[in-house]
């Protein structure tokens, strides 16, 4: 495997929130306490990356209290560059998860209202500065999803991304609990003209991008893989991107999953679409199983994987994210290999 080096470094740009979920898969009218950690889409990214040891950068706004230091010393425990990090705003953003159970599905509501990061502004962050030494910017549709001077900023980051020559990838995670699905075209379309990877899941290319697979029902428990081609040929041909990945989640229940993911890489000499192995996952917590895949699949261009060895790790990073508490993927580099090798069998090891 090849070795890492500075000019590996990614940034990511986003939002941390304060995350509270009730304990033991509790529905919120019985919860007298919340178990509380922090998460956010592009943060997830980060602690996973940090954890294959690659070098990386978060950008936000975080308050300037104790909860915002707080939130800044998470990060920091990572080995995460806080540098680009301004502590200015009026609050950092929660959100509250109820833990869902066989038929009962997980809900989350967001308060994240006058967040800093929601009311940052065009020009308040160097972005010359913050990507010095970066070759790689990560974002997601839930930032510009929070307001519109945060997706003003969210354009002002591709923009000059590209141009500094960074490799820009996104994940488009579409929230319906932040924005309809006009609202998000008409801004993650135009963002998409700066973005070199793509990822998403089985609706967000719908939600955010206007392009749907054919005959799929994502409530069905059962997707072809097969149905995808037309869509990563689409996304490709409408947006000019050089790699898809798509996960493709069958939700059997709340309780068990069968994950996997298909993925183009339209710079290959045989550009085909390949089709990754199905895991059965009985989920611990499901939240930031994309944001693990993200991660994946940065890891795996980074070490100018093959699109095949690529999509195999980034599933199987994925798929060991269902099965750790809170929104980060807490693996190493080894876990992840092993399992994208075909160690699934859970054996105690000792």
């Amino acid at each position: 495997m090849a070795s890492l080096s500075a000019s590996n470094k990614v940034a990511t740009f986003g939002e941390i929130l304060l995350r509270l979920a009730t304990p033991k898969q509790e529905r919120f009218v019985q919860a007298n306490n919340f178990e509380i950690d922090y998460g956010g889409g592009e943060y997830n990214v980060a602690v996973s990356l940090a954890q294959f040891g690659v070098p990386t950068k978060f950008i936000t706004l975080l308050p300037k209290n104790d909860i915002g230091e707080t939130a800044l010393n998470r990060i920091r425990s990572f080995g995460i560059d806080i540098s680009s990090i301004k502590m200015e705003g009026k609050r950092l953003g929660l959100y509250f998860l109820e833990n869902g159970a066989a038929m009962r599905p997980s809900k989350v509501i967001y308060d994240r209202a006058k967040s800093a990061i929601s009311e940052v502004k065009v020009g308040k962050i160097d972005w010359e500065k913050a990507f010095k030494d970066v070759d790689w910017f990560h974002f997601t549709g839930i930032t510009p999803a929070l307001s519109e001077s945060a997706a003003e900023v969210t354009m002002e980051a591709a923009k000059a991304a590209k141009k500094l020559g960074l490799t820009v990838s996104a994940d488009m995670n579409y929230r319906k609990n932040l924005w309809s699905p006009e609202e998000a075209q008409r801004i993650m379309k135009p963002l998409m003209d700066h973005v070199d990877i793509a990822i998403g899941n089985e609706e967000d290319a719908e939600k955010c991008l206007g392009v749907s697979a054919e005959s799929q029902d994502v409530t069905s428990g059962e997707l072809n893989p097969e149905a995808y081609k037309d869509v990563i040929s689409k996304l490709i041909s409408n947006f000019g991107f050089s790699k898809v990945g798509i996960t493709l989640r069958e939700s059997i229940s709340a309780s068990d999953n069968n994950w996997s993911a298909v993925y183009l890489d339209n710079t290959d000499k045989e550009i085909k679409m390949h089709i990754g192995k199905k895991y059965p996952v009985h989920i611990v917590d499901r939240v930031g199983g994309g944001d693990a895949f993200s991660a994946g699949i940065i890891y795996g261009n980074i070490q100018n994987f093959t699109a095949k060895d690529t999509l195999d790790f980034a599933i199987a990073s994925s798929a060991l994210a269902h099965t750790i508490h809170g929104d980060l993927n807490l693996v190493s580099l080894s876990e992840v290999e092993s399992v994208a090798k075909g160690d699934t069998s859970g054996r105690v090891q000792r």
